[in-house]
Parts: C-alpha cells; sequence; structure tokens
C-alpha cells in the first residue's frame, strides 16, 4: 500500500464547503490515499486586511505539499482586492490551464451531443500580465506580453497531454492576421513544435472563426491550445455549450505546484442550501487524482458519477422532467455517486485513465540560440492634445538624431502623417517614429539625445519602445495604413 499523498485544501466560500465536503467524500470512498492539510483563503481572509486573500502560512503550505485543491472563493467588492486565482497561478508558475468540455446526452441538455473537446490555455502571460497605464486624458493603455518560452511550455504541453490521453488533433486560436508580433509569435512556435509530433493532427485557425466554429459544430475539435484571454473565454464558452459550467473541472499545472478547481464561482445565493451541483469540483479532483499518480482511483471515481448521471440522479441544475428520475441535493448526490463505486456508465462512454497513469506531465523548452540586435530606431509617444497631425508632423520632422529621422505619426496605430485621411478621428495619443532611413543601426545615446531635444522644446513624452532588429528581421509592426 503506498503512502498517502499530502494535498493541501481550501473549502472557499459560498457553496465551496459544501461541495469541497461532498468531492472528498466521494473520492475517499474511491481509494484515494490522501494527507490533507486544509487551508483559509478567500473572503475571510480578504477581510482581514490580507488583500491577496491568502495568508503566508498558506503559500508554505501549498510549496510544501505542491498539490492544491480548491473550492470557489468569494473577492469582495470594491477596489484593492486582487484576483486570488491569478495571483496563485502566476506566483507558482501554473503555466497550464486544462479544462475538458465534455458533453453528457442525453442526461445533460446540449446542442452538441458528440461534443469532447479539451481546452489547453496558457496562464501566465499575455494581457493577464496585468501592466495598464493611463498615458493621457484620453487613452489608456494594457500590455500584452508573449514569450517564446511561455508559448513553447503551453504547446508543449497540449501536445504531450494529446499524445498521454490518446488524442488526435491539436488545434492552435490565435488573432495572428491583426497581432503579428505577438500572436504571430504564438503560431509560428506552435508550428514548429507540431514538427516534432507526426503521430497529431495540427491546425491553426483565427480565432474569431475558430470561436464561431467551436460554438456551431464543437466535434470537429480535439484538443485546443490558446494564448491566455482568447482560452479564458472560449473554455467558458465551450463548458456552457457542452452542458454546463457547473460541470467542468479545471487543473492549472506548473513545473512543480499544481492546482485544481471548478470552474464556476461560489454562488453565494446558493450557500448552505444543500443544492449545489458539486460535479465541477469533483471532476477537477479526478484530474488531481491522474496528476498525482493514482489514475486508477480517478476512473473508478469518474465512472461511478457517469453512472449516477446515467441513472438520473440530478441536482436542480441539471434536473429535467423526463429525463432525471430523482432530484437530489449536494449531500445526497454524494451518496449517489459513493453507492456507485465500482460500477460503469452503459450508455455514457466509460473512460479510463490507463494511458495517463505515469504521473505528470513534464515538458522542457528548446534552448535558444543568441540573436545580433541591432537598434534601428525608436517610436516616441506623445501626449499632444493639439487634433491637427499635419501640424504635429511639420513641427515634428525636422528632428533628428544618429541615422533616425521622422518616417510616421500615428494615432490609435493609424497612419495620419505623412498624407493621412481628414477621416481619421484622433485622440491626444500620438506615436512618432523616427527611424534609419539607410537601415544603419543607431545607438542608445541618439535616442536619449532625440528624447532630450524633444523635451527642451515642449513636447511631453508618454513612453518610448525601442526599434531593433534581431538577426536582421524587425521586430516591430508597421502602421496601419503605412
Amino acid at each position: 500500500m503506498s503512502y498517502p499523498v499530502p494535498i493541501t485544501v481550501a473549502f472557499g466560500d459560498g457553496i465551496g464547503p459544501e461541495i469541497m465536503q461532498a468531492t472528498l467524500d466521494i473520492i475517499l470512498a474511491g481509494g484515494a490515499r490522501l494527507a490533507l492539510e486544509t487551508i483559509d483563503i478567500g473572503e475571510k481572509v480578504y477581510l482581514g486586511g490580507n488583500t491577496a486573500g491568502i495568508a503566508p502560512s498558506a503559500w508554505e503550505s501549498l510549496r510544501r505539499t505542491k498539490v492544491f485543491l480548491k473550492a470557489p472563493i468569494t473577492t469582495p467588492q470594491g477596489g484593492g482586492f486582487k484576483s486570488l486565482n491569478v495571483t496563485t497561478r502566476k506566483m507558482l508558475g501554473l503555466f497550464a490551464n486544462v479544462r475538458p468540455c465534455v458533453a453528457y446526452a442525453p442526461y445533460v441538455d446540449t446542442k452538441h451531443p458528440r461534443m469532447d473537446v479539451v481546452i489547453v490555455r496558457e496562464n501566465e502571460e499575455d494581457l493577464y500580465a496585468g501592466i495598464e497605464h493611463q498615458q493621457t486624458p484620453e487613452v489608456v493603455q494594457c500590455l500584452k506580453l508573449i514569450s517564446r518560452p511561455g508559448t513553447e511550455k503551453i504547446v508543449r504541453y497540449a501536445f504531450e497531454y494529446a499524445r498521454r490521453y490518446g488524442r488526435k488533433k491539436v488545434t492552435c486560436f490565435t488573432k495572428d492576421n491583426i497581432m503579428k508580433q505577438t500572436d504571430g509569435l504564438f503560431h509560428a512556435v506552435f508550428d514548429e513544435v507540431a514538427k516534432e509530433y507526426p503521430d497529431l493532427e495540427n491546425e491553426h485557425w483565427i480565432v474569431d472563426i475558430g470561436a464561431a466554429k467551436l460554438a456551431d459544430t464543437p466535434e470537429i475539435f480535439d484538443v485546443i491550445v490558446m494564448p491566455n484571454l482568447y482560452g479564458d473565454i472560449l473554455s467558458d464558452v465551450a463548458a456552457q455549450i457542452a452542458g454546463s459550467v457547473g460541470l467542468a473541472g479545471s487543473s492549472n499545472i506548473g513545473e512543480e505546484v499544481a492546482m485544481f478547481e471548478a470552474i464556476h464561482g461560489s454562488a453565494p445565493r446558493r450557500a448552505g442550501q444543500n443544492l449545489a451541483n458539486p460535479s465541477g469540483l469533483l471532476l477537477g479532483a479526478v484530474m488531481m487524482l491522474v496528476h498525482i499518480g493514482q489514475a486508477s482511483v480517478a476512473e473508478t471515481v469518474h465512472n461511478a458519477w457517469l453512472k449516477t448521471l446515467e441513472d438520473g440522479v440530478h441536482t436542480y441544475d441539471i434536473y429535467e422532467e423526463g429525463i432525471s428520475t430523482e432530484k437530489v441535493g449536494t449531500k445526497e448526490f454524494a451518496q449517489a455517486v459513493i453507492a456507485r463505486i465500482g460500477q460503469q456508465p452503459e450508455k455514457l462512454k466509460p473512460v479510463s485513465y490507463a494511458s495517463a497513469d505515469t504521473g505528470a506531465i513534464r515538458v522542457t523548452i528548446t534552448p535558444q540560440p543568441p540573436k545580433t540586435i541591432d537598434i534601428v530606431g525608436v517610436d516616441i509617444f506623445l501626449y499632444h492634445d493639439d487634433r491637427d497631425p499635419d501640424q504635429l508632423g511639420e513641427s515634428l520632422k525636422h528632428y533628428a538624431a544618429g541615422h533616425m529621422t521622422l518616417k510616421m505619426i500615428t494615432n490609435r496605430g493609424v497612419k495620419v502623417w505623412p498624407a493621412g485621411f481628414s477621416e481619421t478621428f484622433c485622440t491626444d495619443h500620438w506615436r512618432c517614429r523616427f527611424l534609419s532611413a539607410t537601415g544603419q543601426p543607431s545607438r542608445y545615446e541618439n535616442i536619449i539625445d532625440l528624447q532630450q531635444q524633444l523635451t527642451e522644446n515642449g513636447y511631453r513624452i508618454i513612453k518610448t519602445e525601442n526599434l531593433c532588429t534581431f538577426d536582421g528581421q524587425p521586430g516591430f509592426s508597421a502602421g496601419q495604413g503605412a
């Protein structure tokens, strides 16, 4: 008999304590070998003055056990309170968010009875870096950060997951027809990594049409890997069209630590009424059991849950006359699943985790050779409340430093000088691109010189972005309309 695996458990807020107790009762009855450490997180901790919602002693438990089973929490209204999920994911390096979205027709209502899609979402980067600034009275900015190693980790994880779980295809969603640098990098790395998995099909979709196809014909997809924002939105969409967000579990995987949860919230209006469906958290716990090497227990529990659905024993949220046979509360649902431990569904497809019974998925990053980086220009962003781009261009075109002269002015990304259109609406936020006419590299001292010239003549600089080439390839986008 193997030793119990230490895990950290948080009972959370709202319906959290009820569904966590139900989940623990089921997996322990199914044979899970666990040593539980309980921590407080969420509303009580927030209101105690901790804006992160988690105490230092809780971090110590998480870093010791490296496995976190987490119930939903409530974040208090008002400013100053940080998202605990985002904080946990980023502090512990939980780079992969995995959300299986499966239809259970006809026992759970859905328009897509053959749906079986896994969303693999990058969890740390993109707009969720949370770097925002108000730059002028009219314009705010949020930085979208995509890194090569961050992308390679999530893409490799998606392919390894597909191979481990017997999937046949991995699809990438991006918007690289518009965001050619950030989403372009994500797509390029996907194509590079895909070549190493010839046993798996691969494809890329622009995210808007991909999302439309996911909502209309999800059965054409298998595993989908996406940057953070798209994955956050579309995994909820996928879970809902499969049947219910309330049935979806989620894993957050890092190189050392992993967190498992339901994807739904704490539903405080349902708290304490023995109504909540524990299925989302239970399926998150099933993913946890596979992760810690107890795949046979995960399979037993998952099949007992499927058998319970099939027998029509349903909580209020999925109960339907003519399909369901019994409406039960949270505790009674848990008891029904426990009573079916050892059974398998007869009409729904039984699950098997035999191929996954090798513990956590590990990925490695390919070392990149060094690149030659040359500065060839600078984008200087100005606050200027005169809305005449021609006047601004005429006043700036005389400034130069090194090989750099003014080549273009844009407003919200659209070229407005030279030869802009009068119809283009302008704000008080201007990007002024100074670029080497000959392609000759400049020095950073030239950029400082240029900033000093502009500042001394009364221009208000918001920020600068160096324009560089990497092994001779431009590392910056063109202006729209340029």
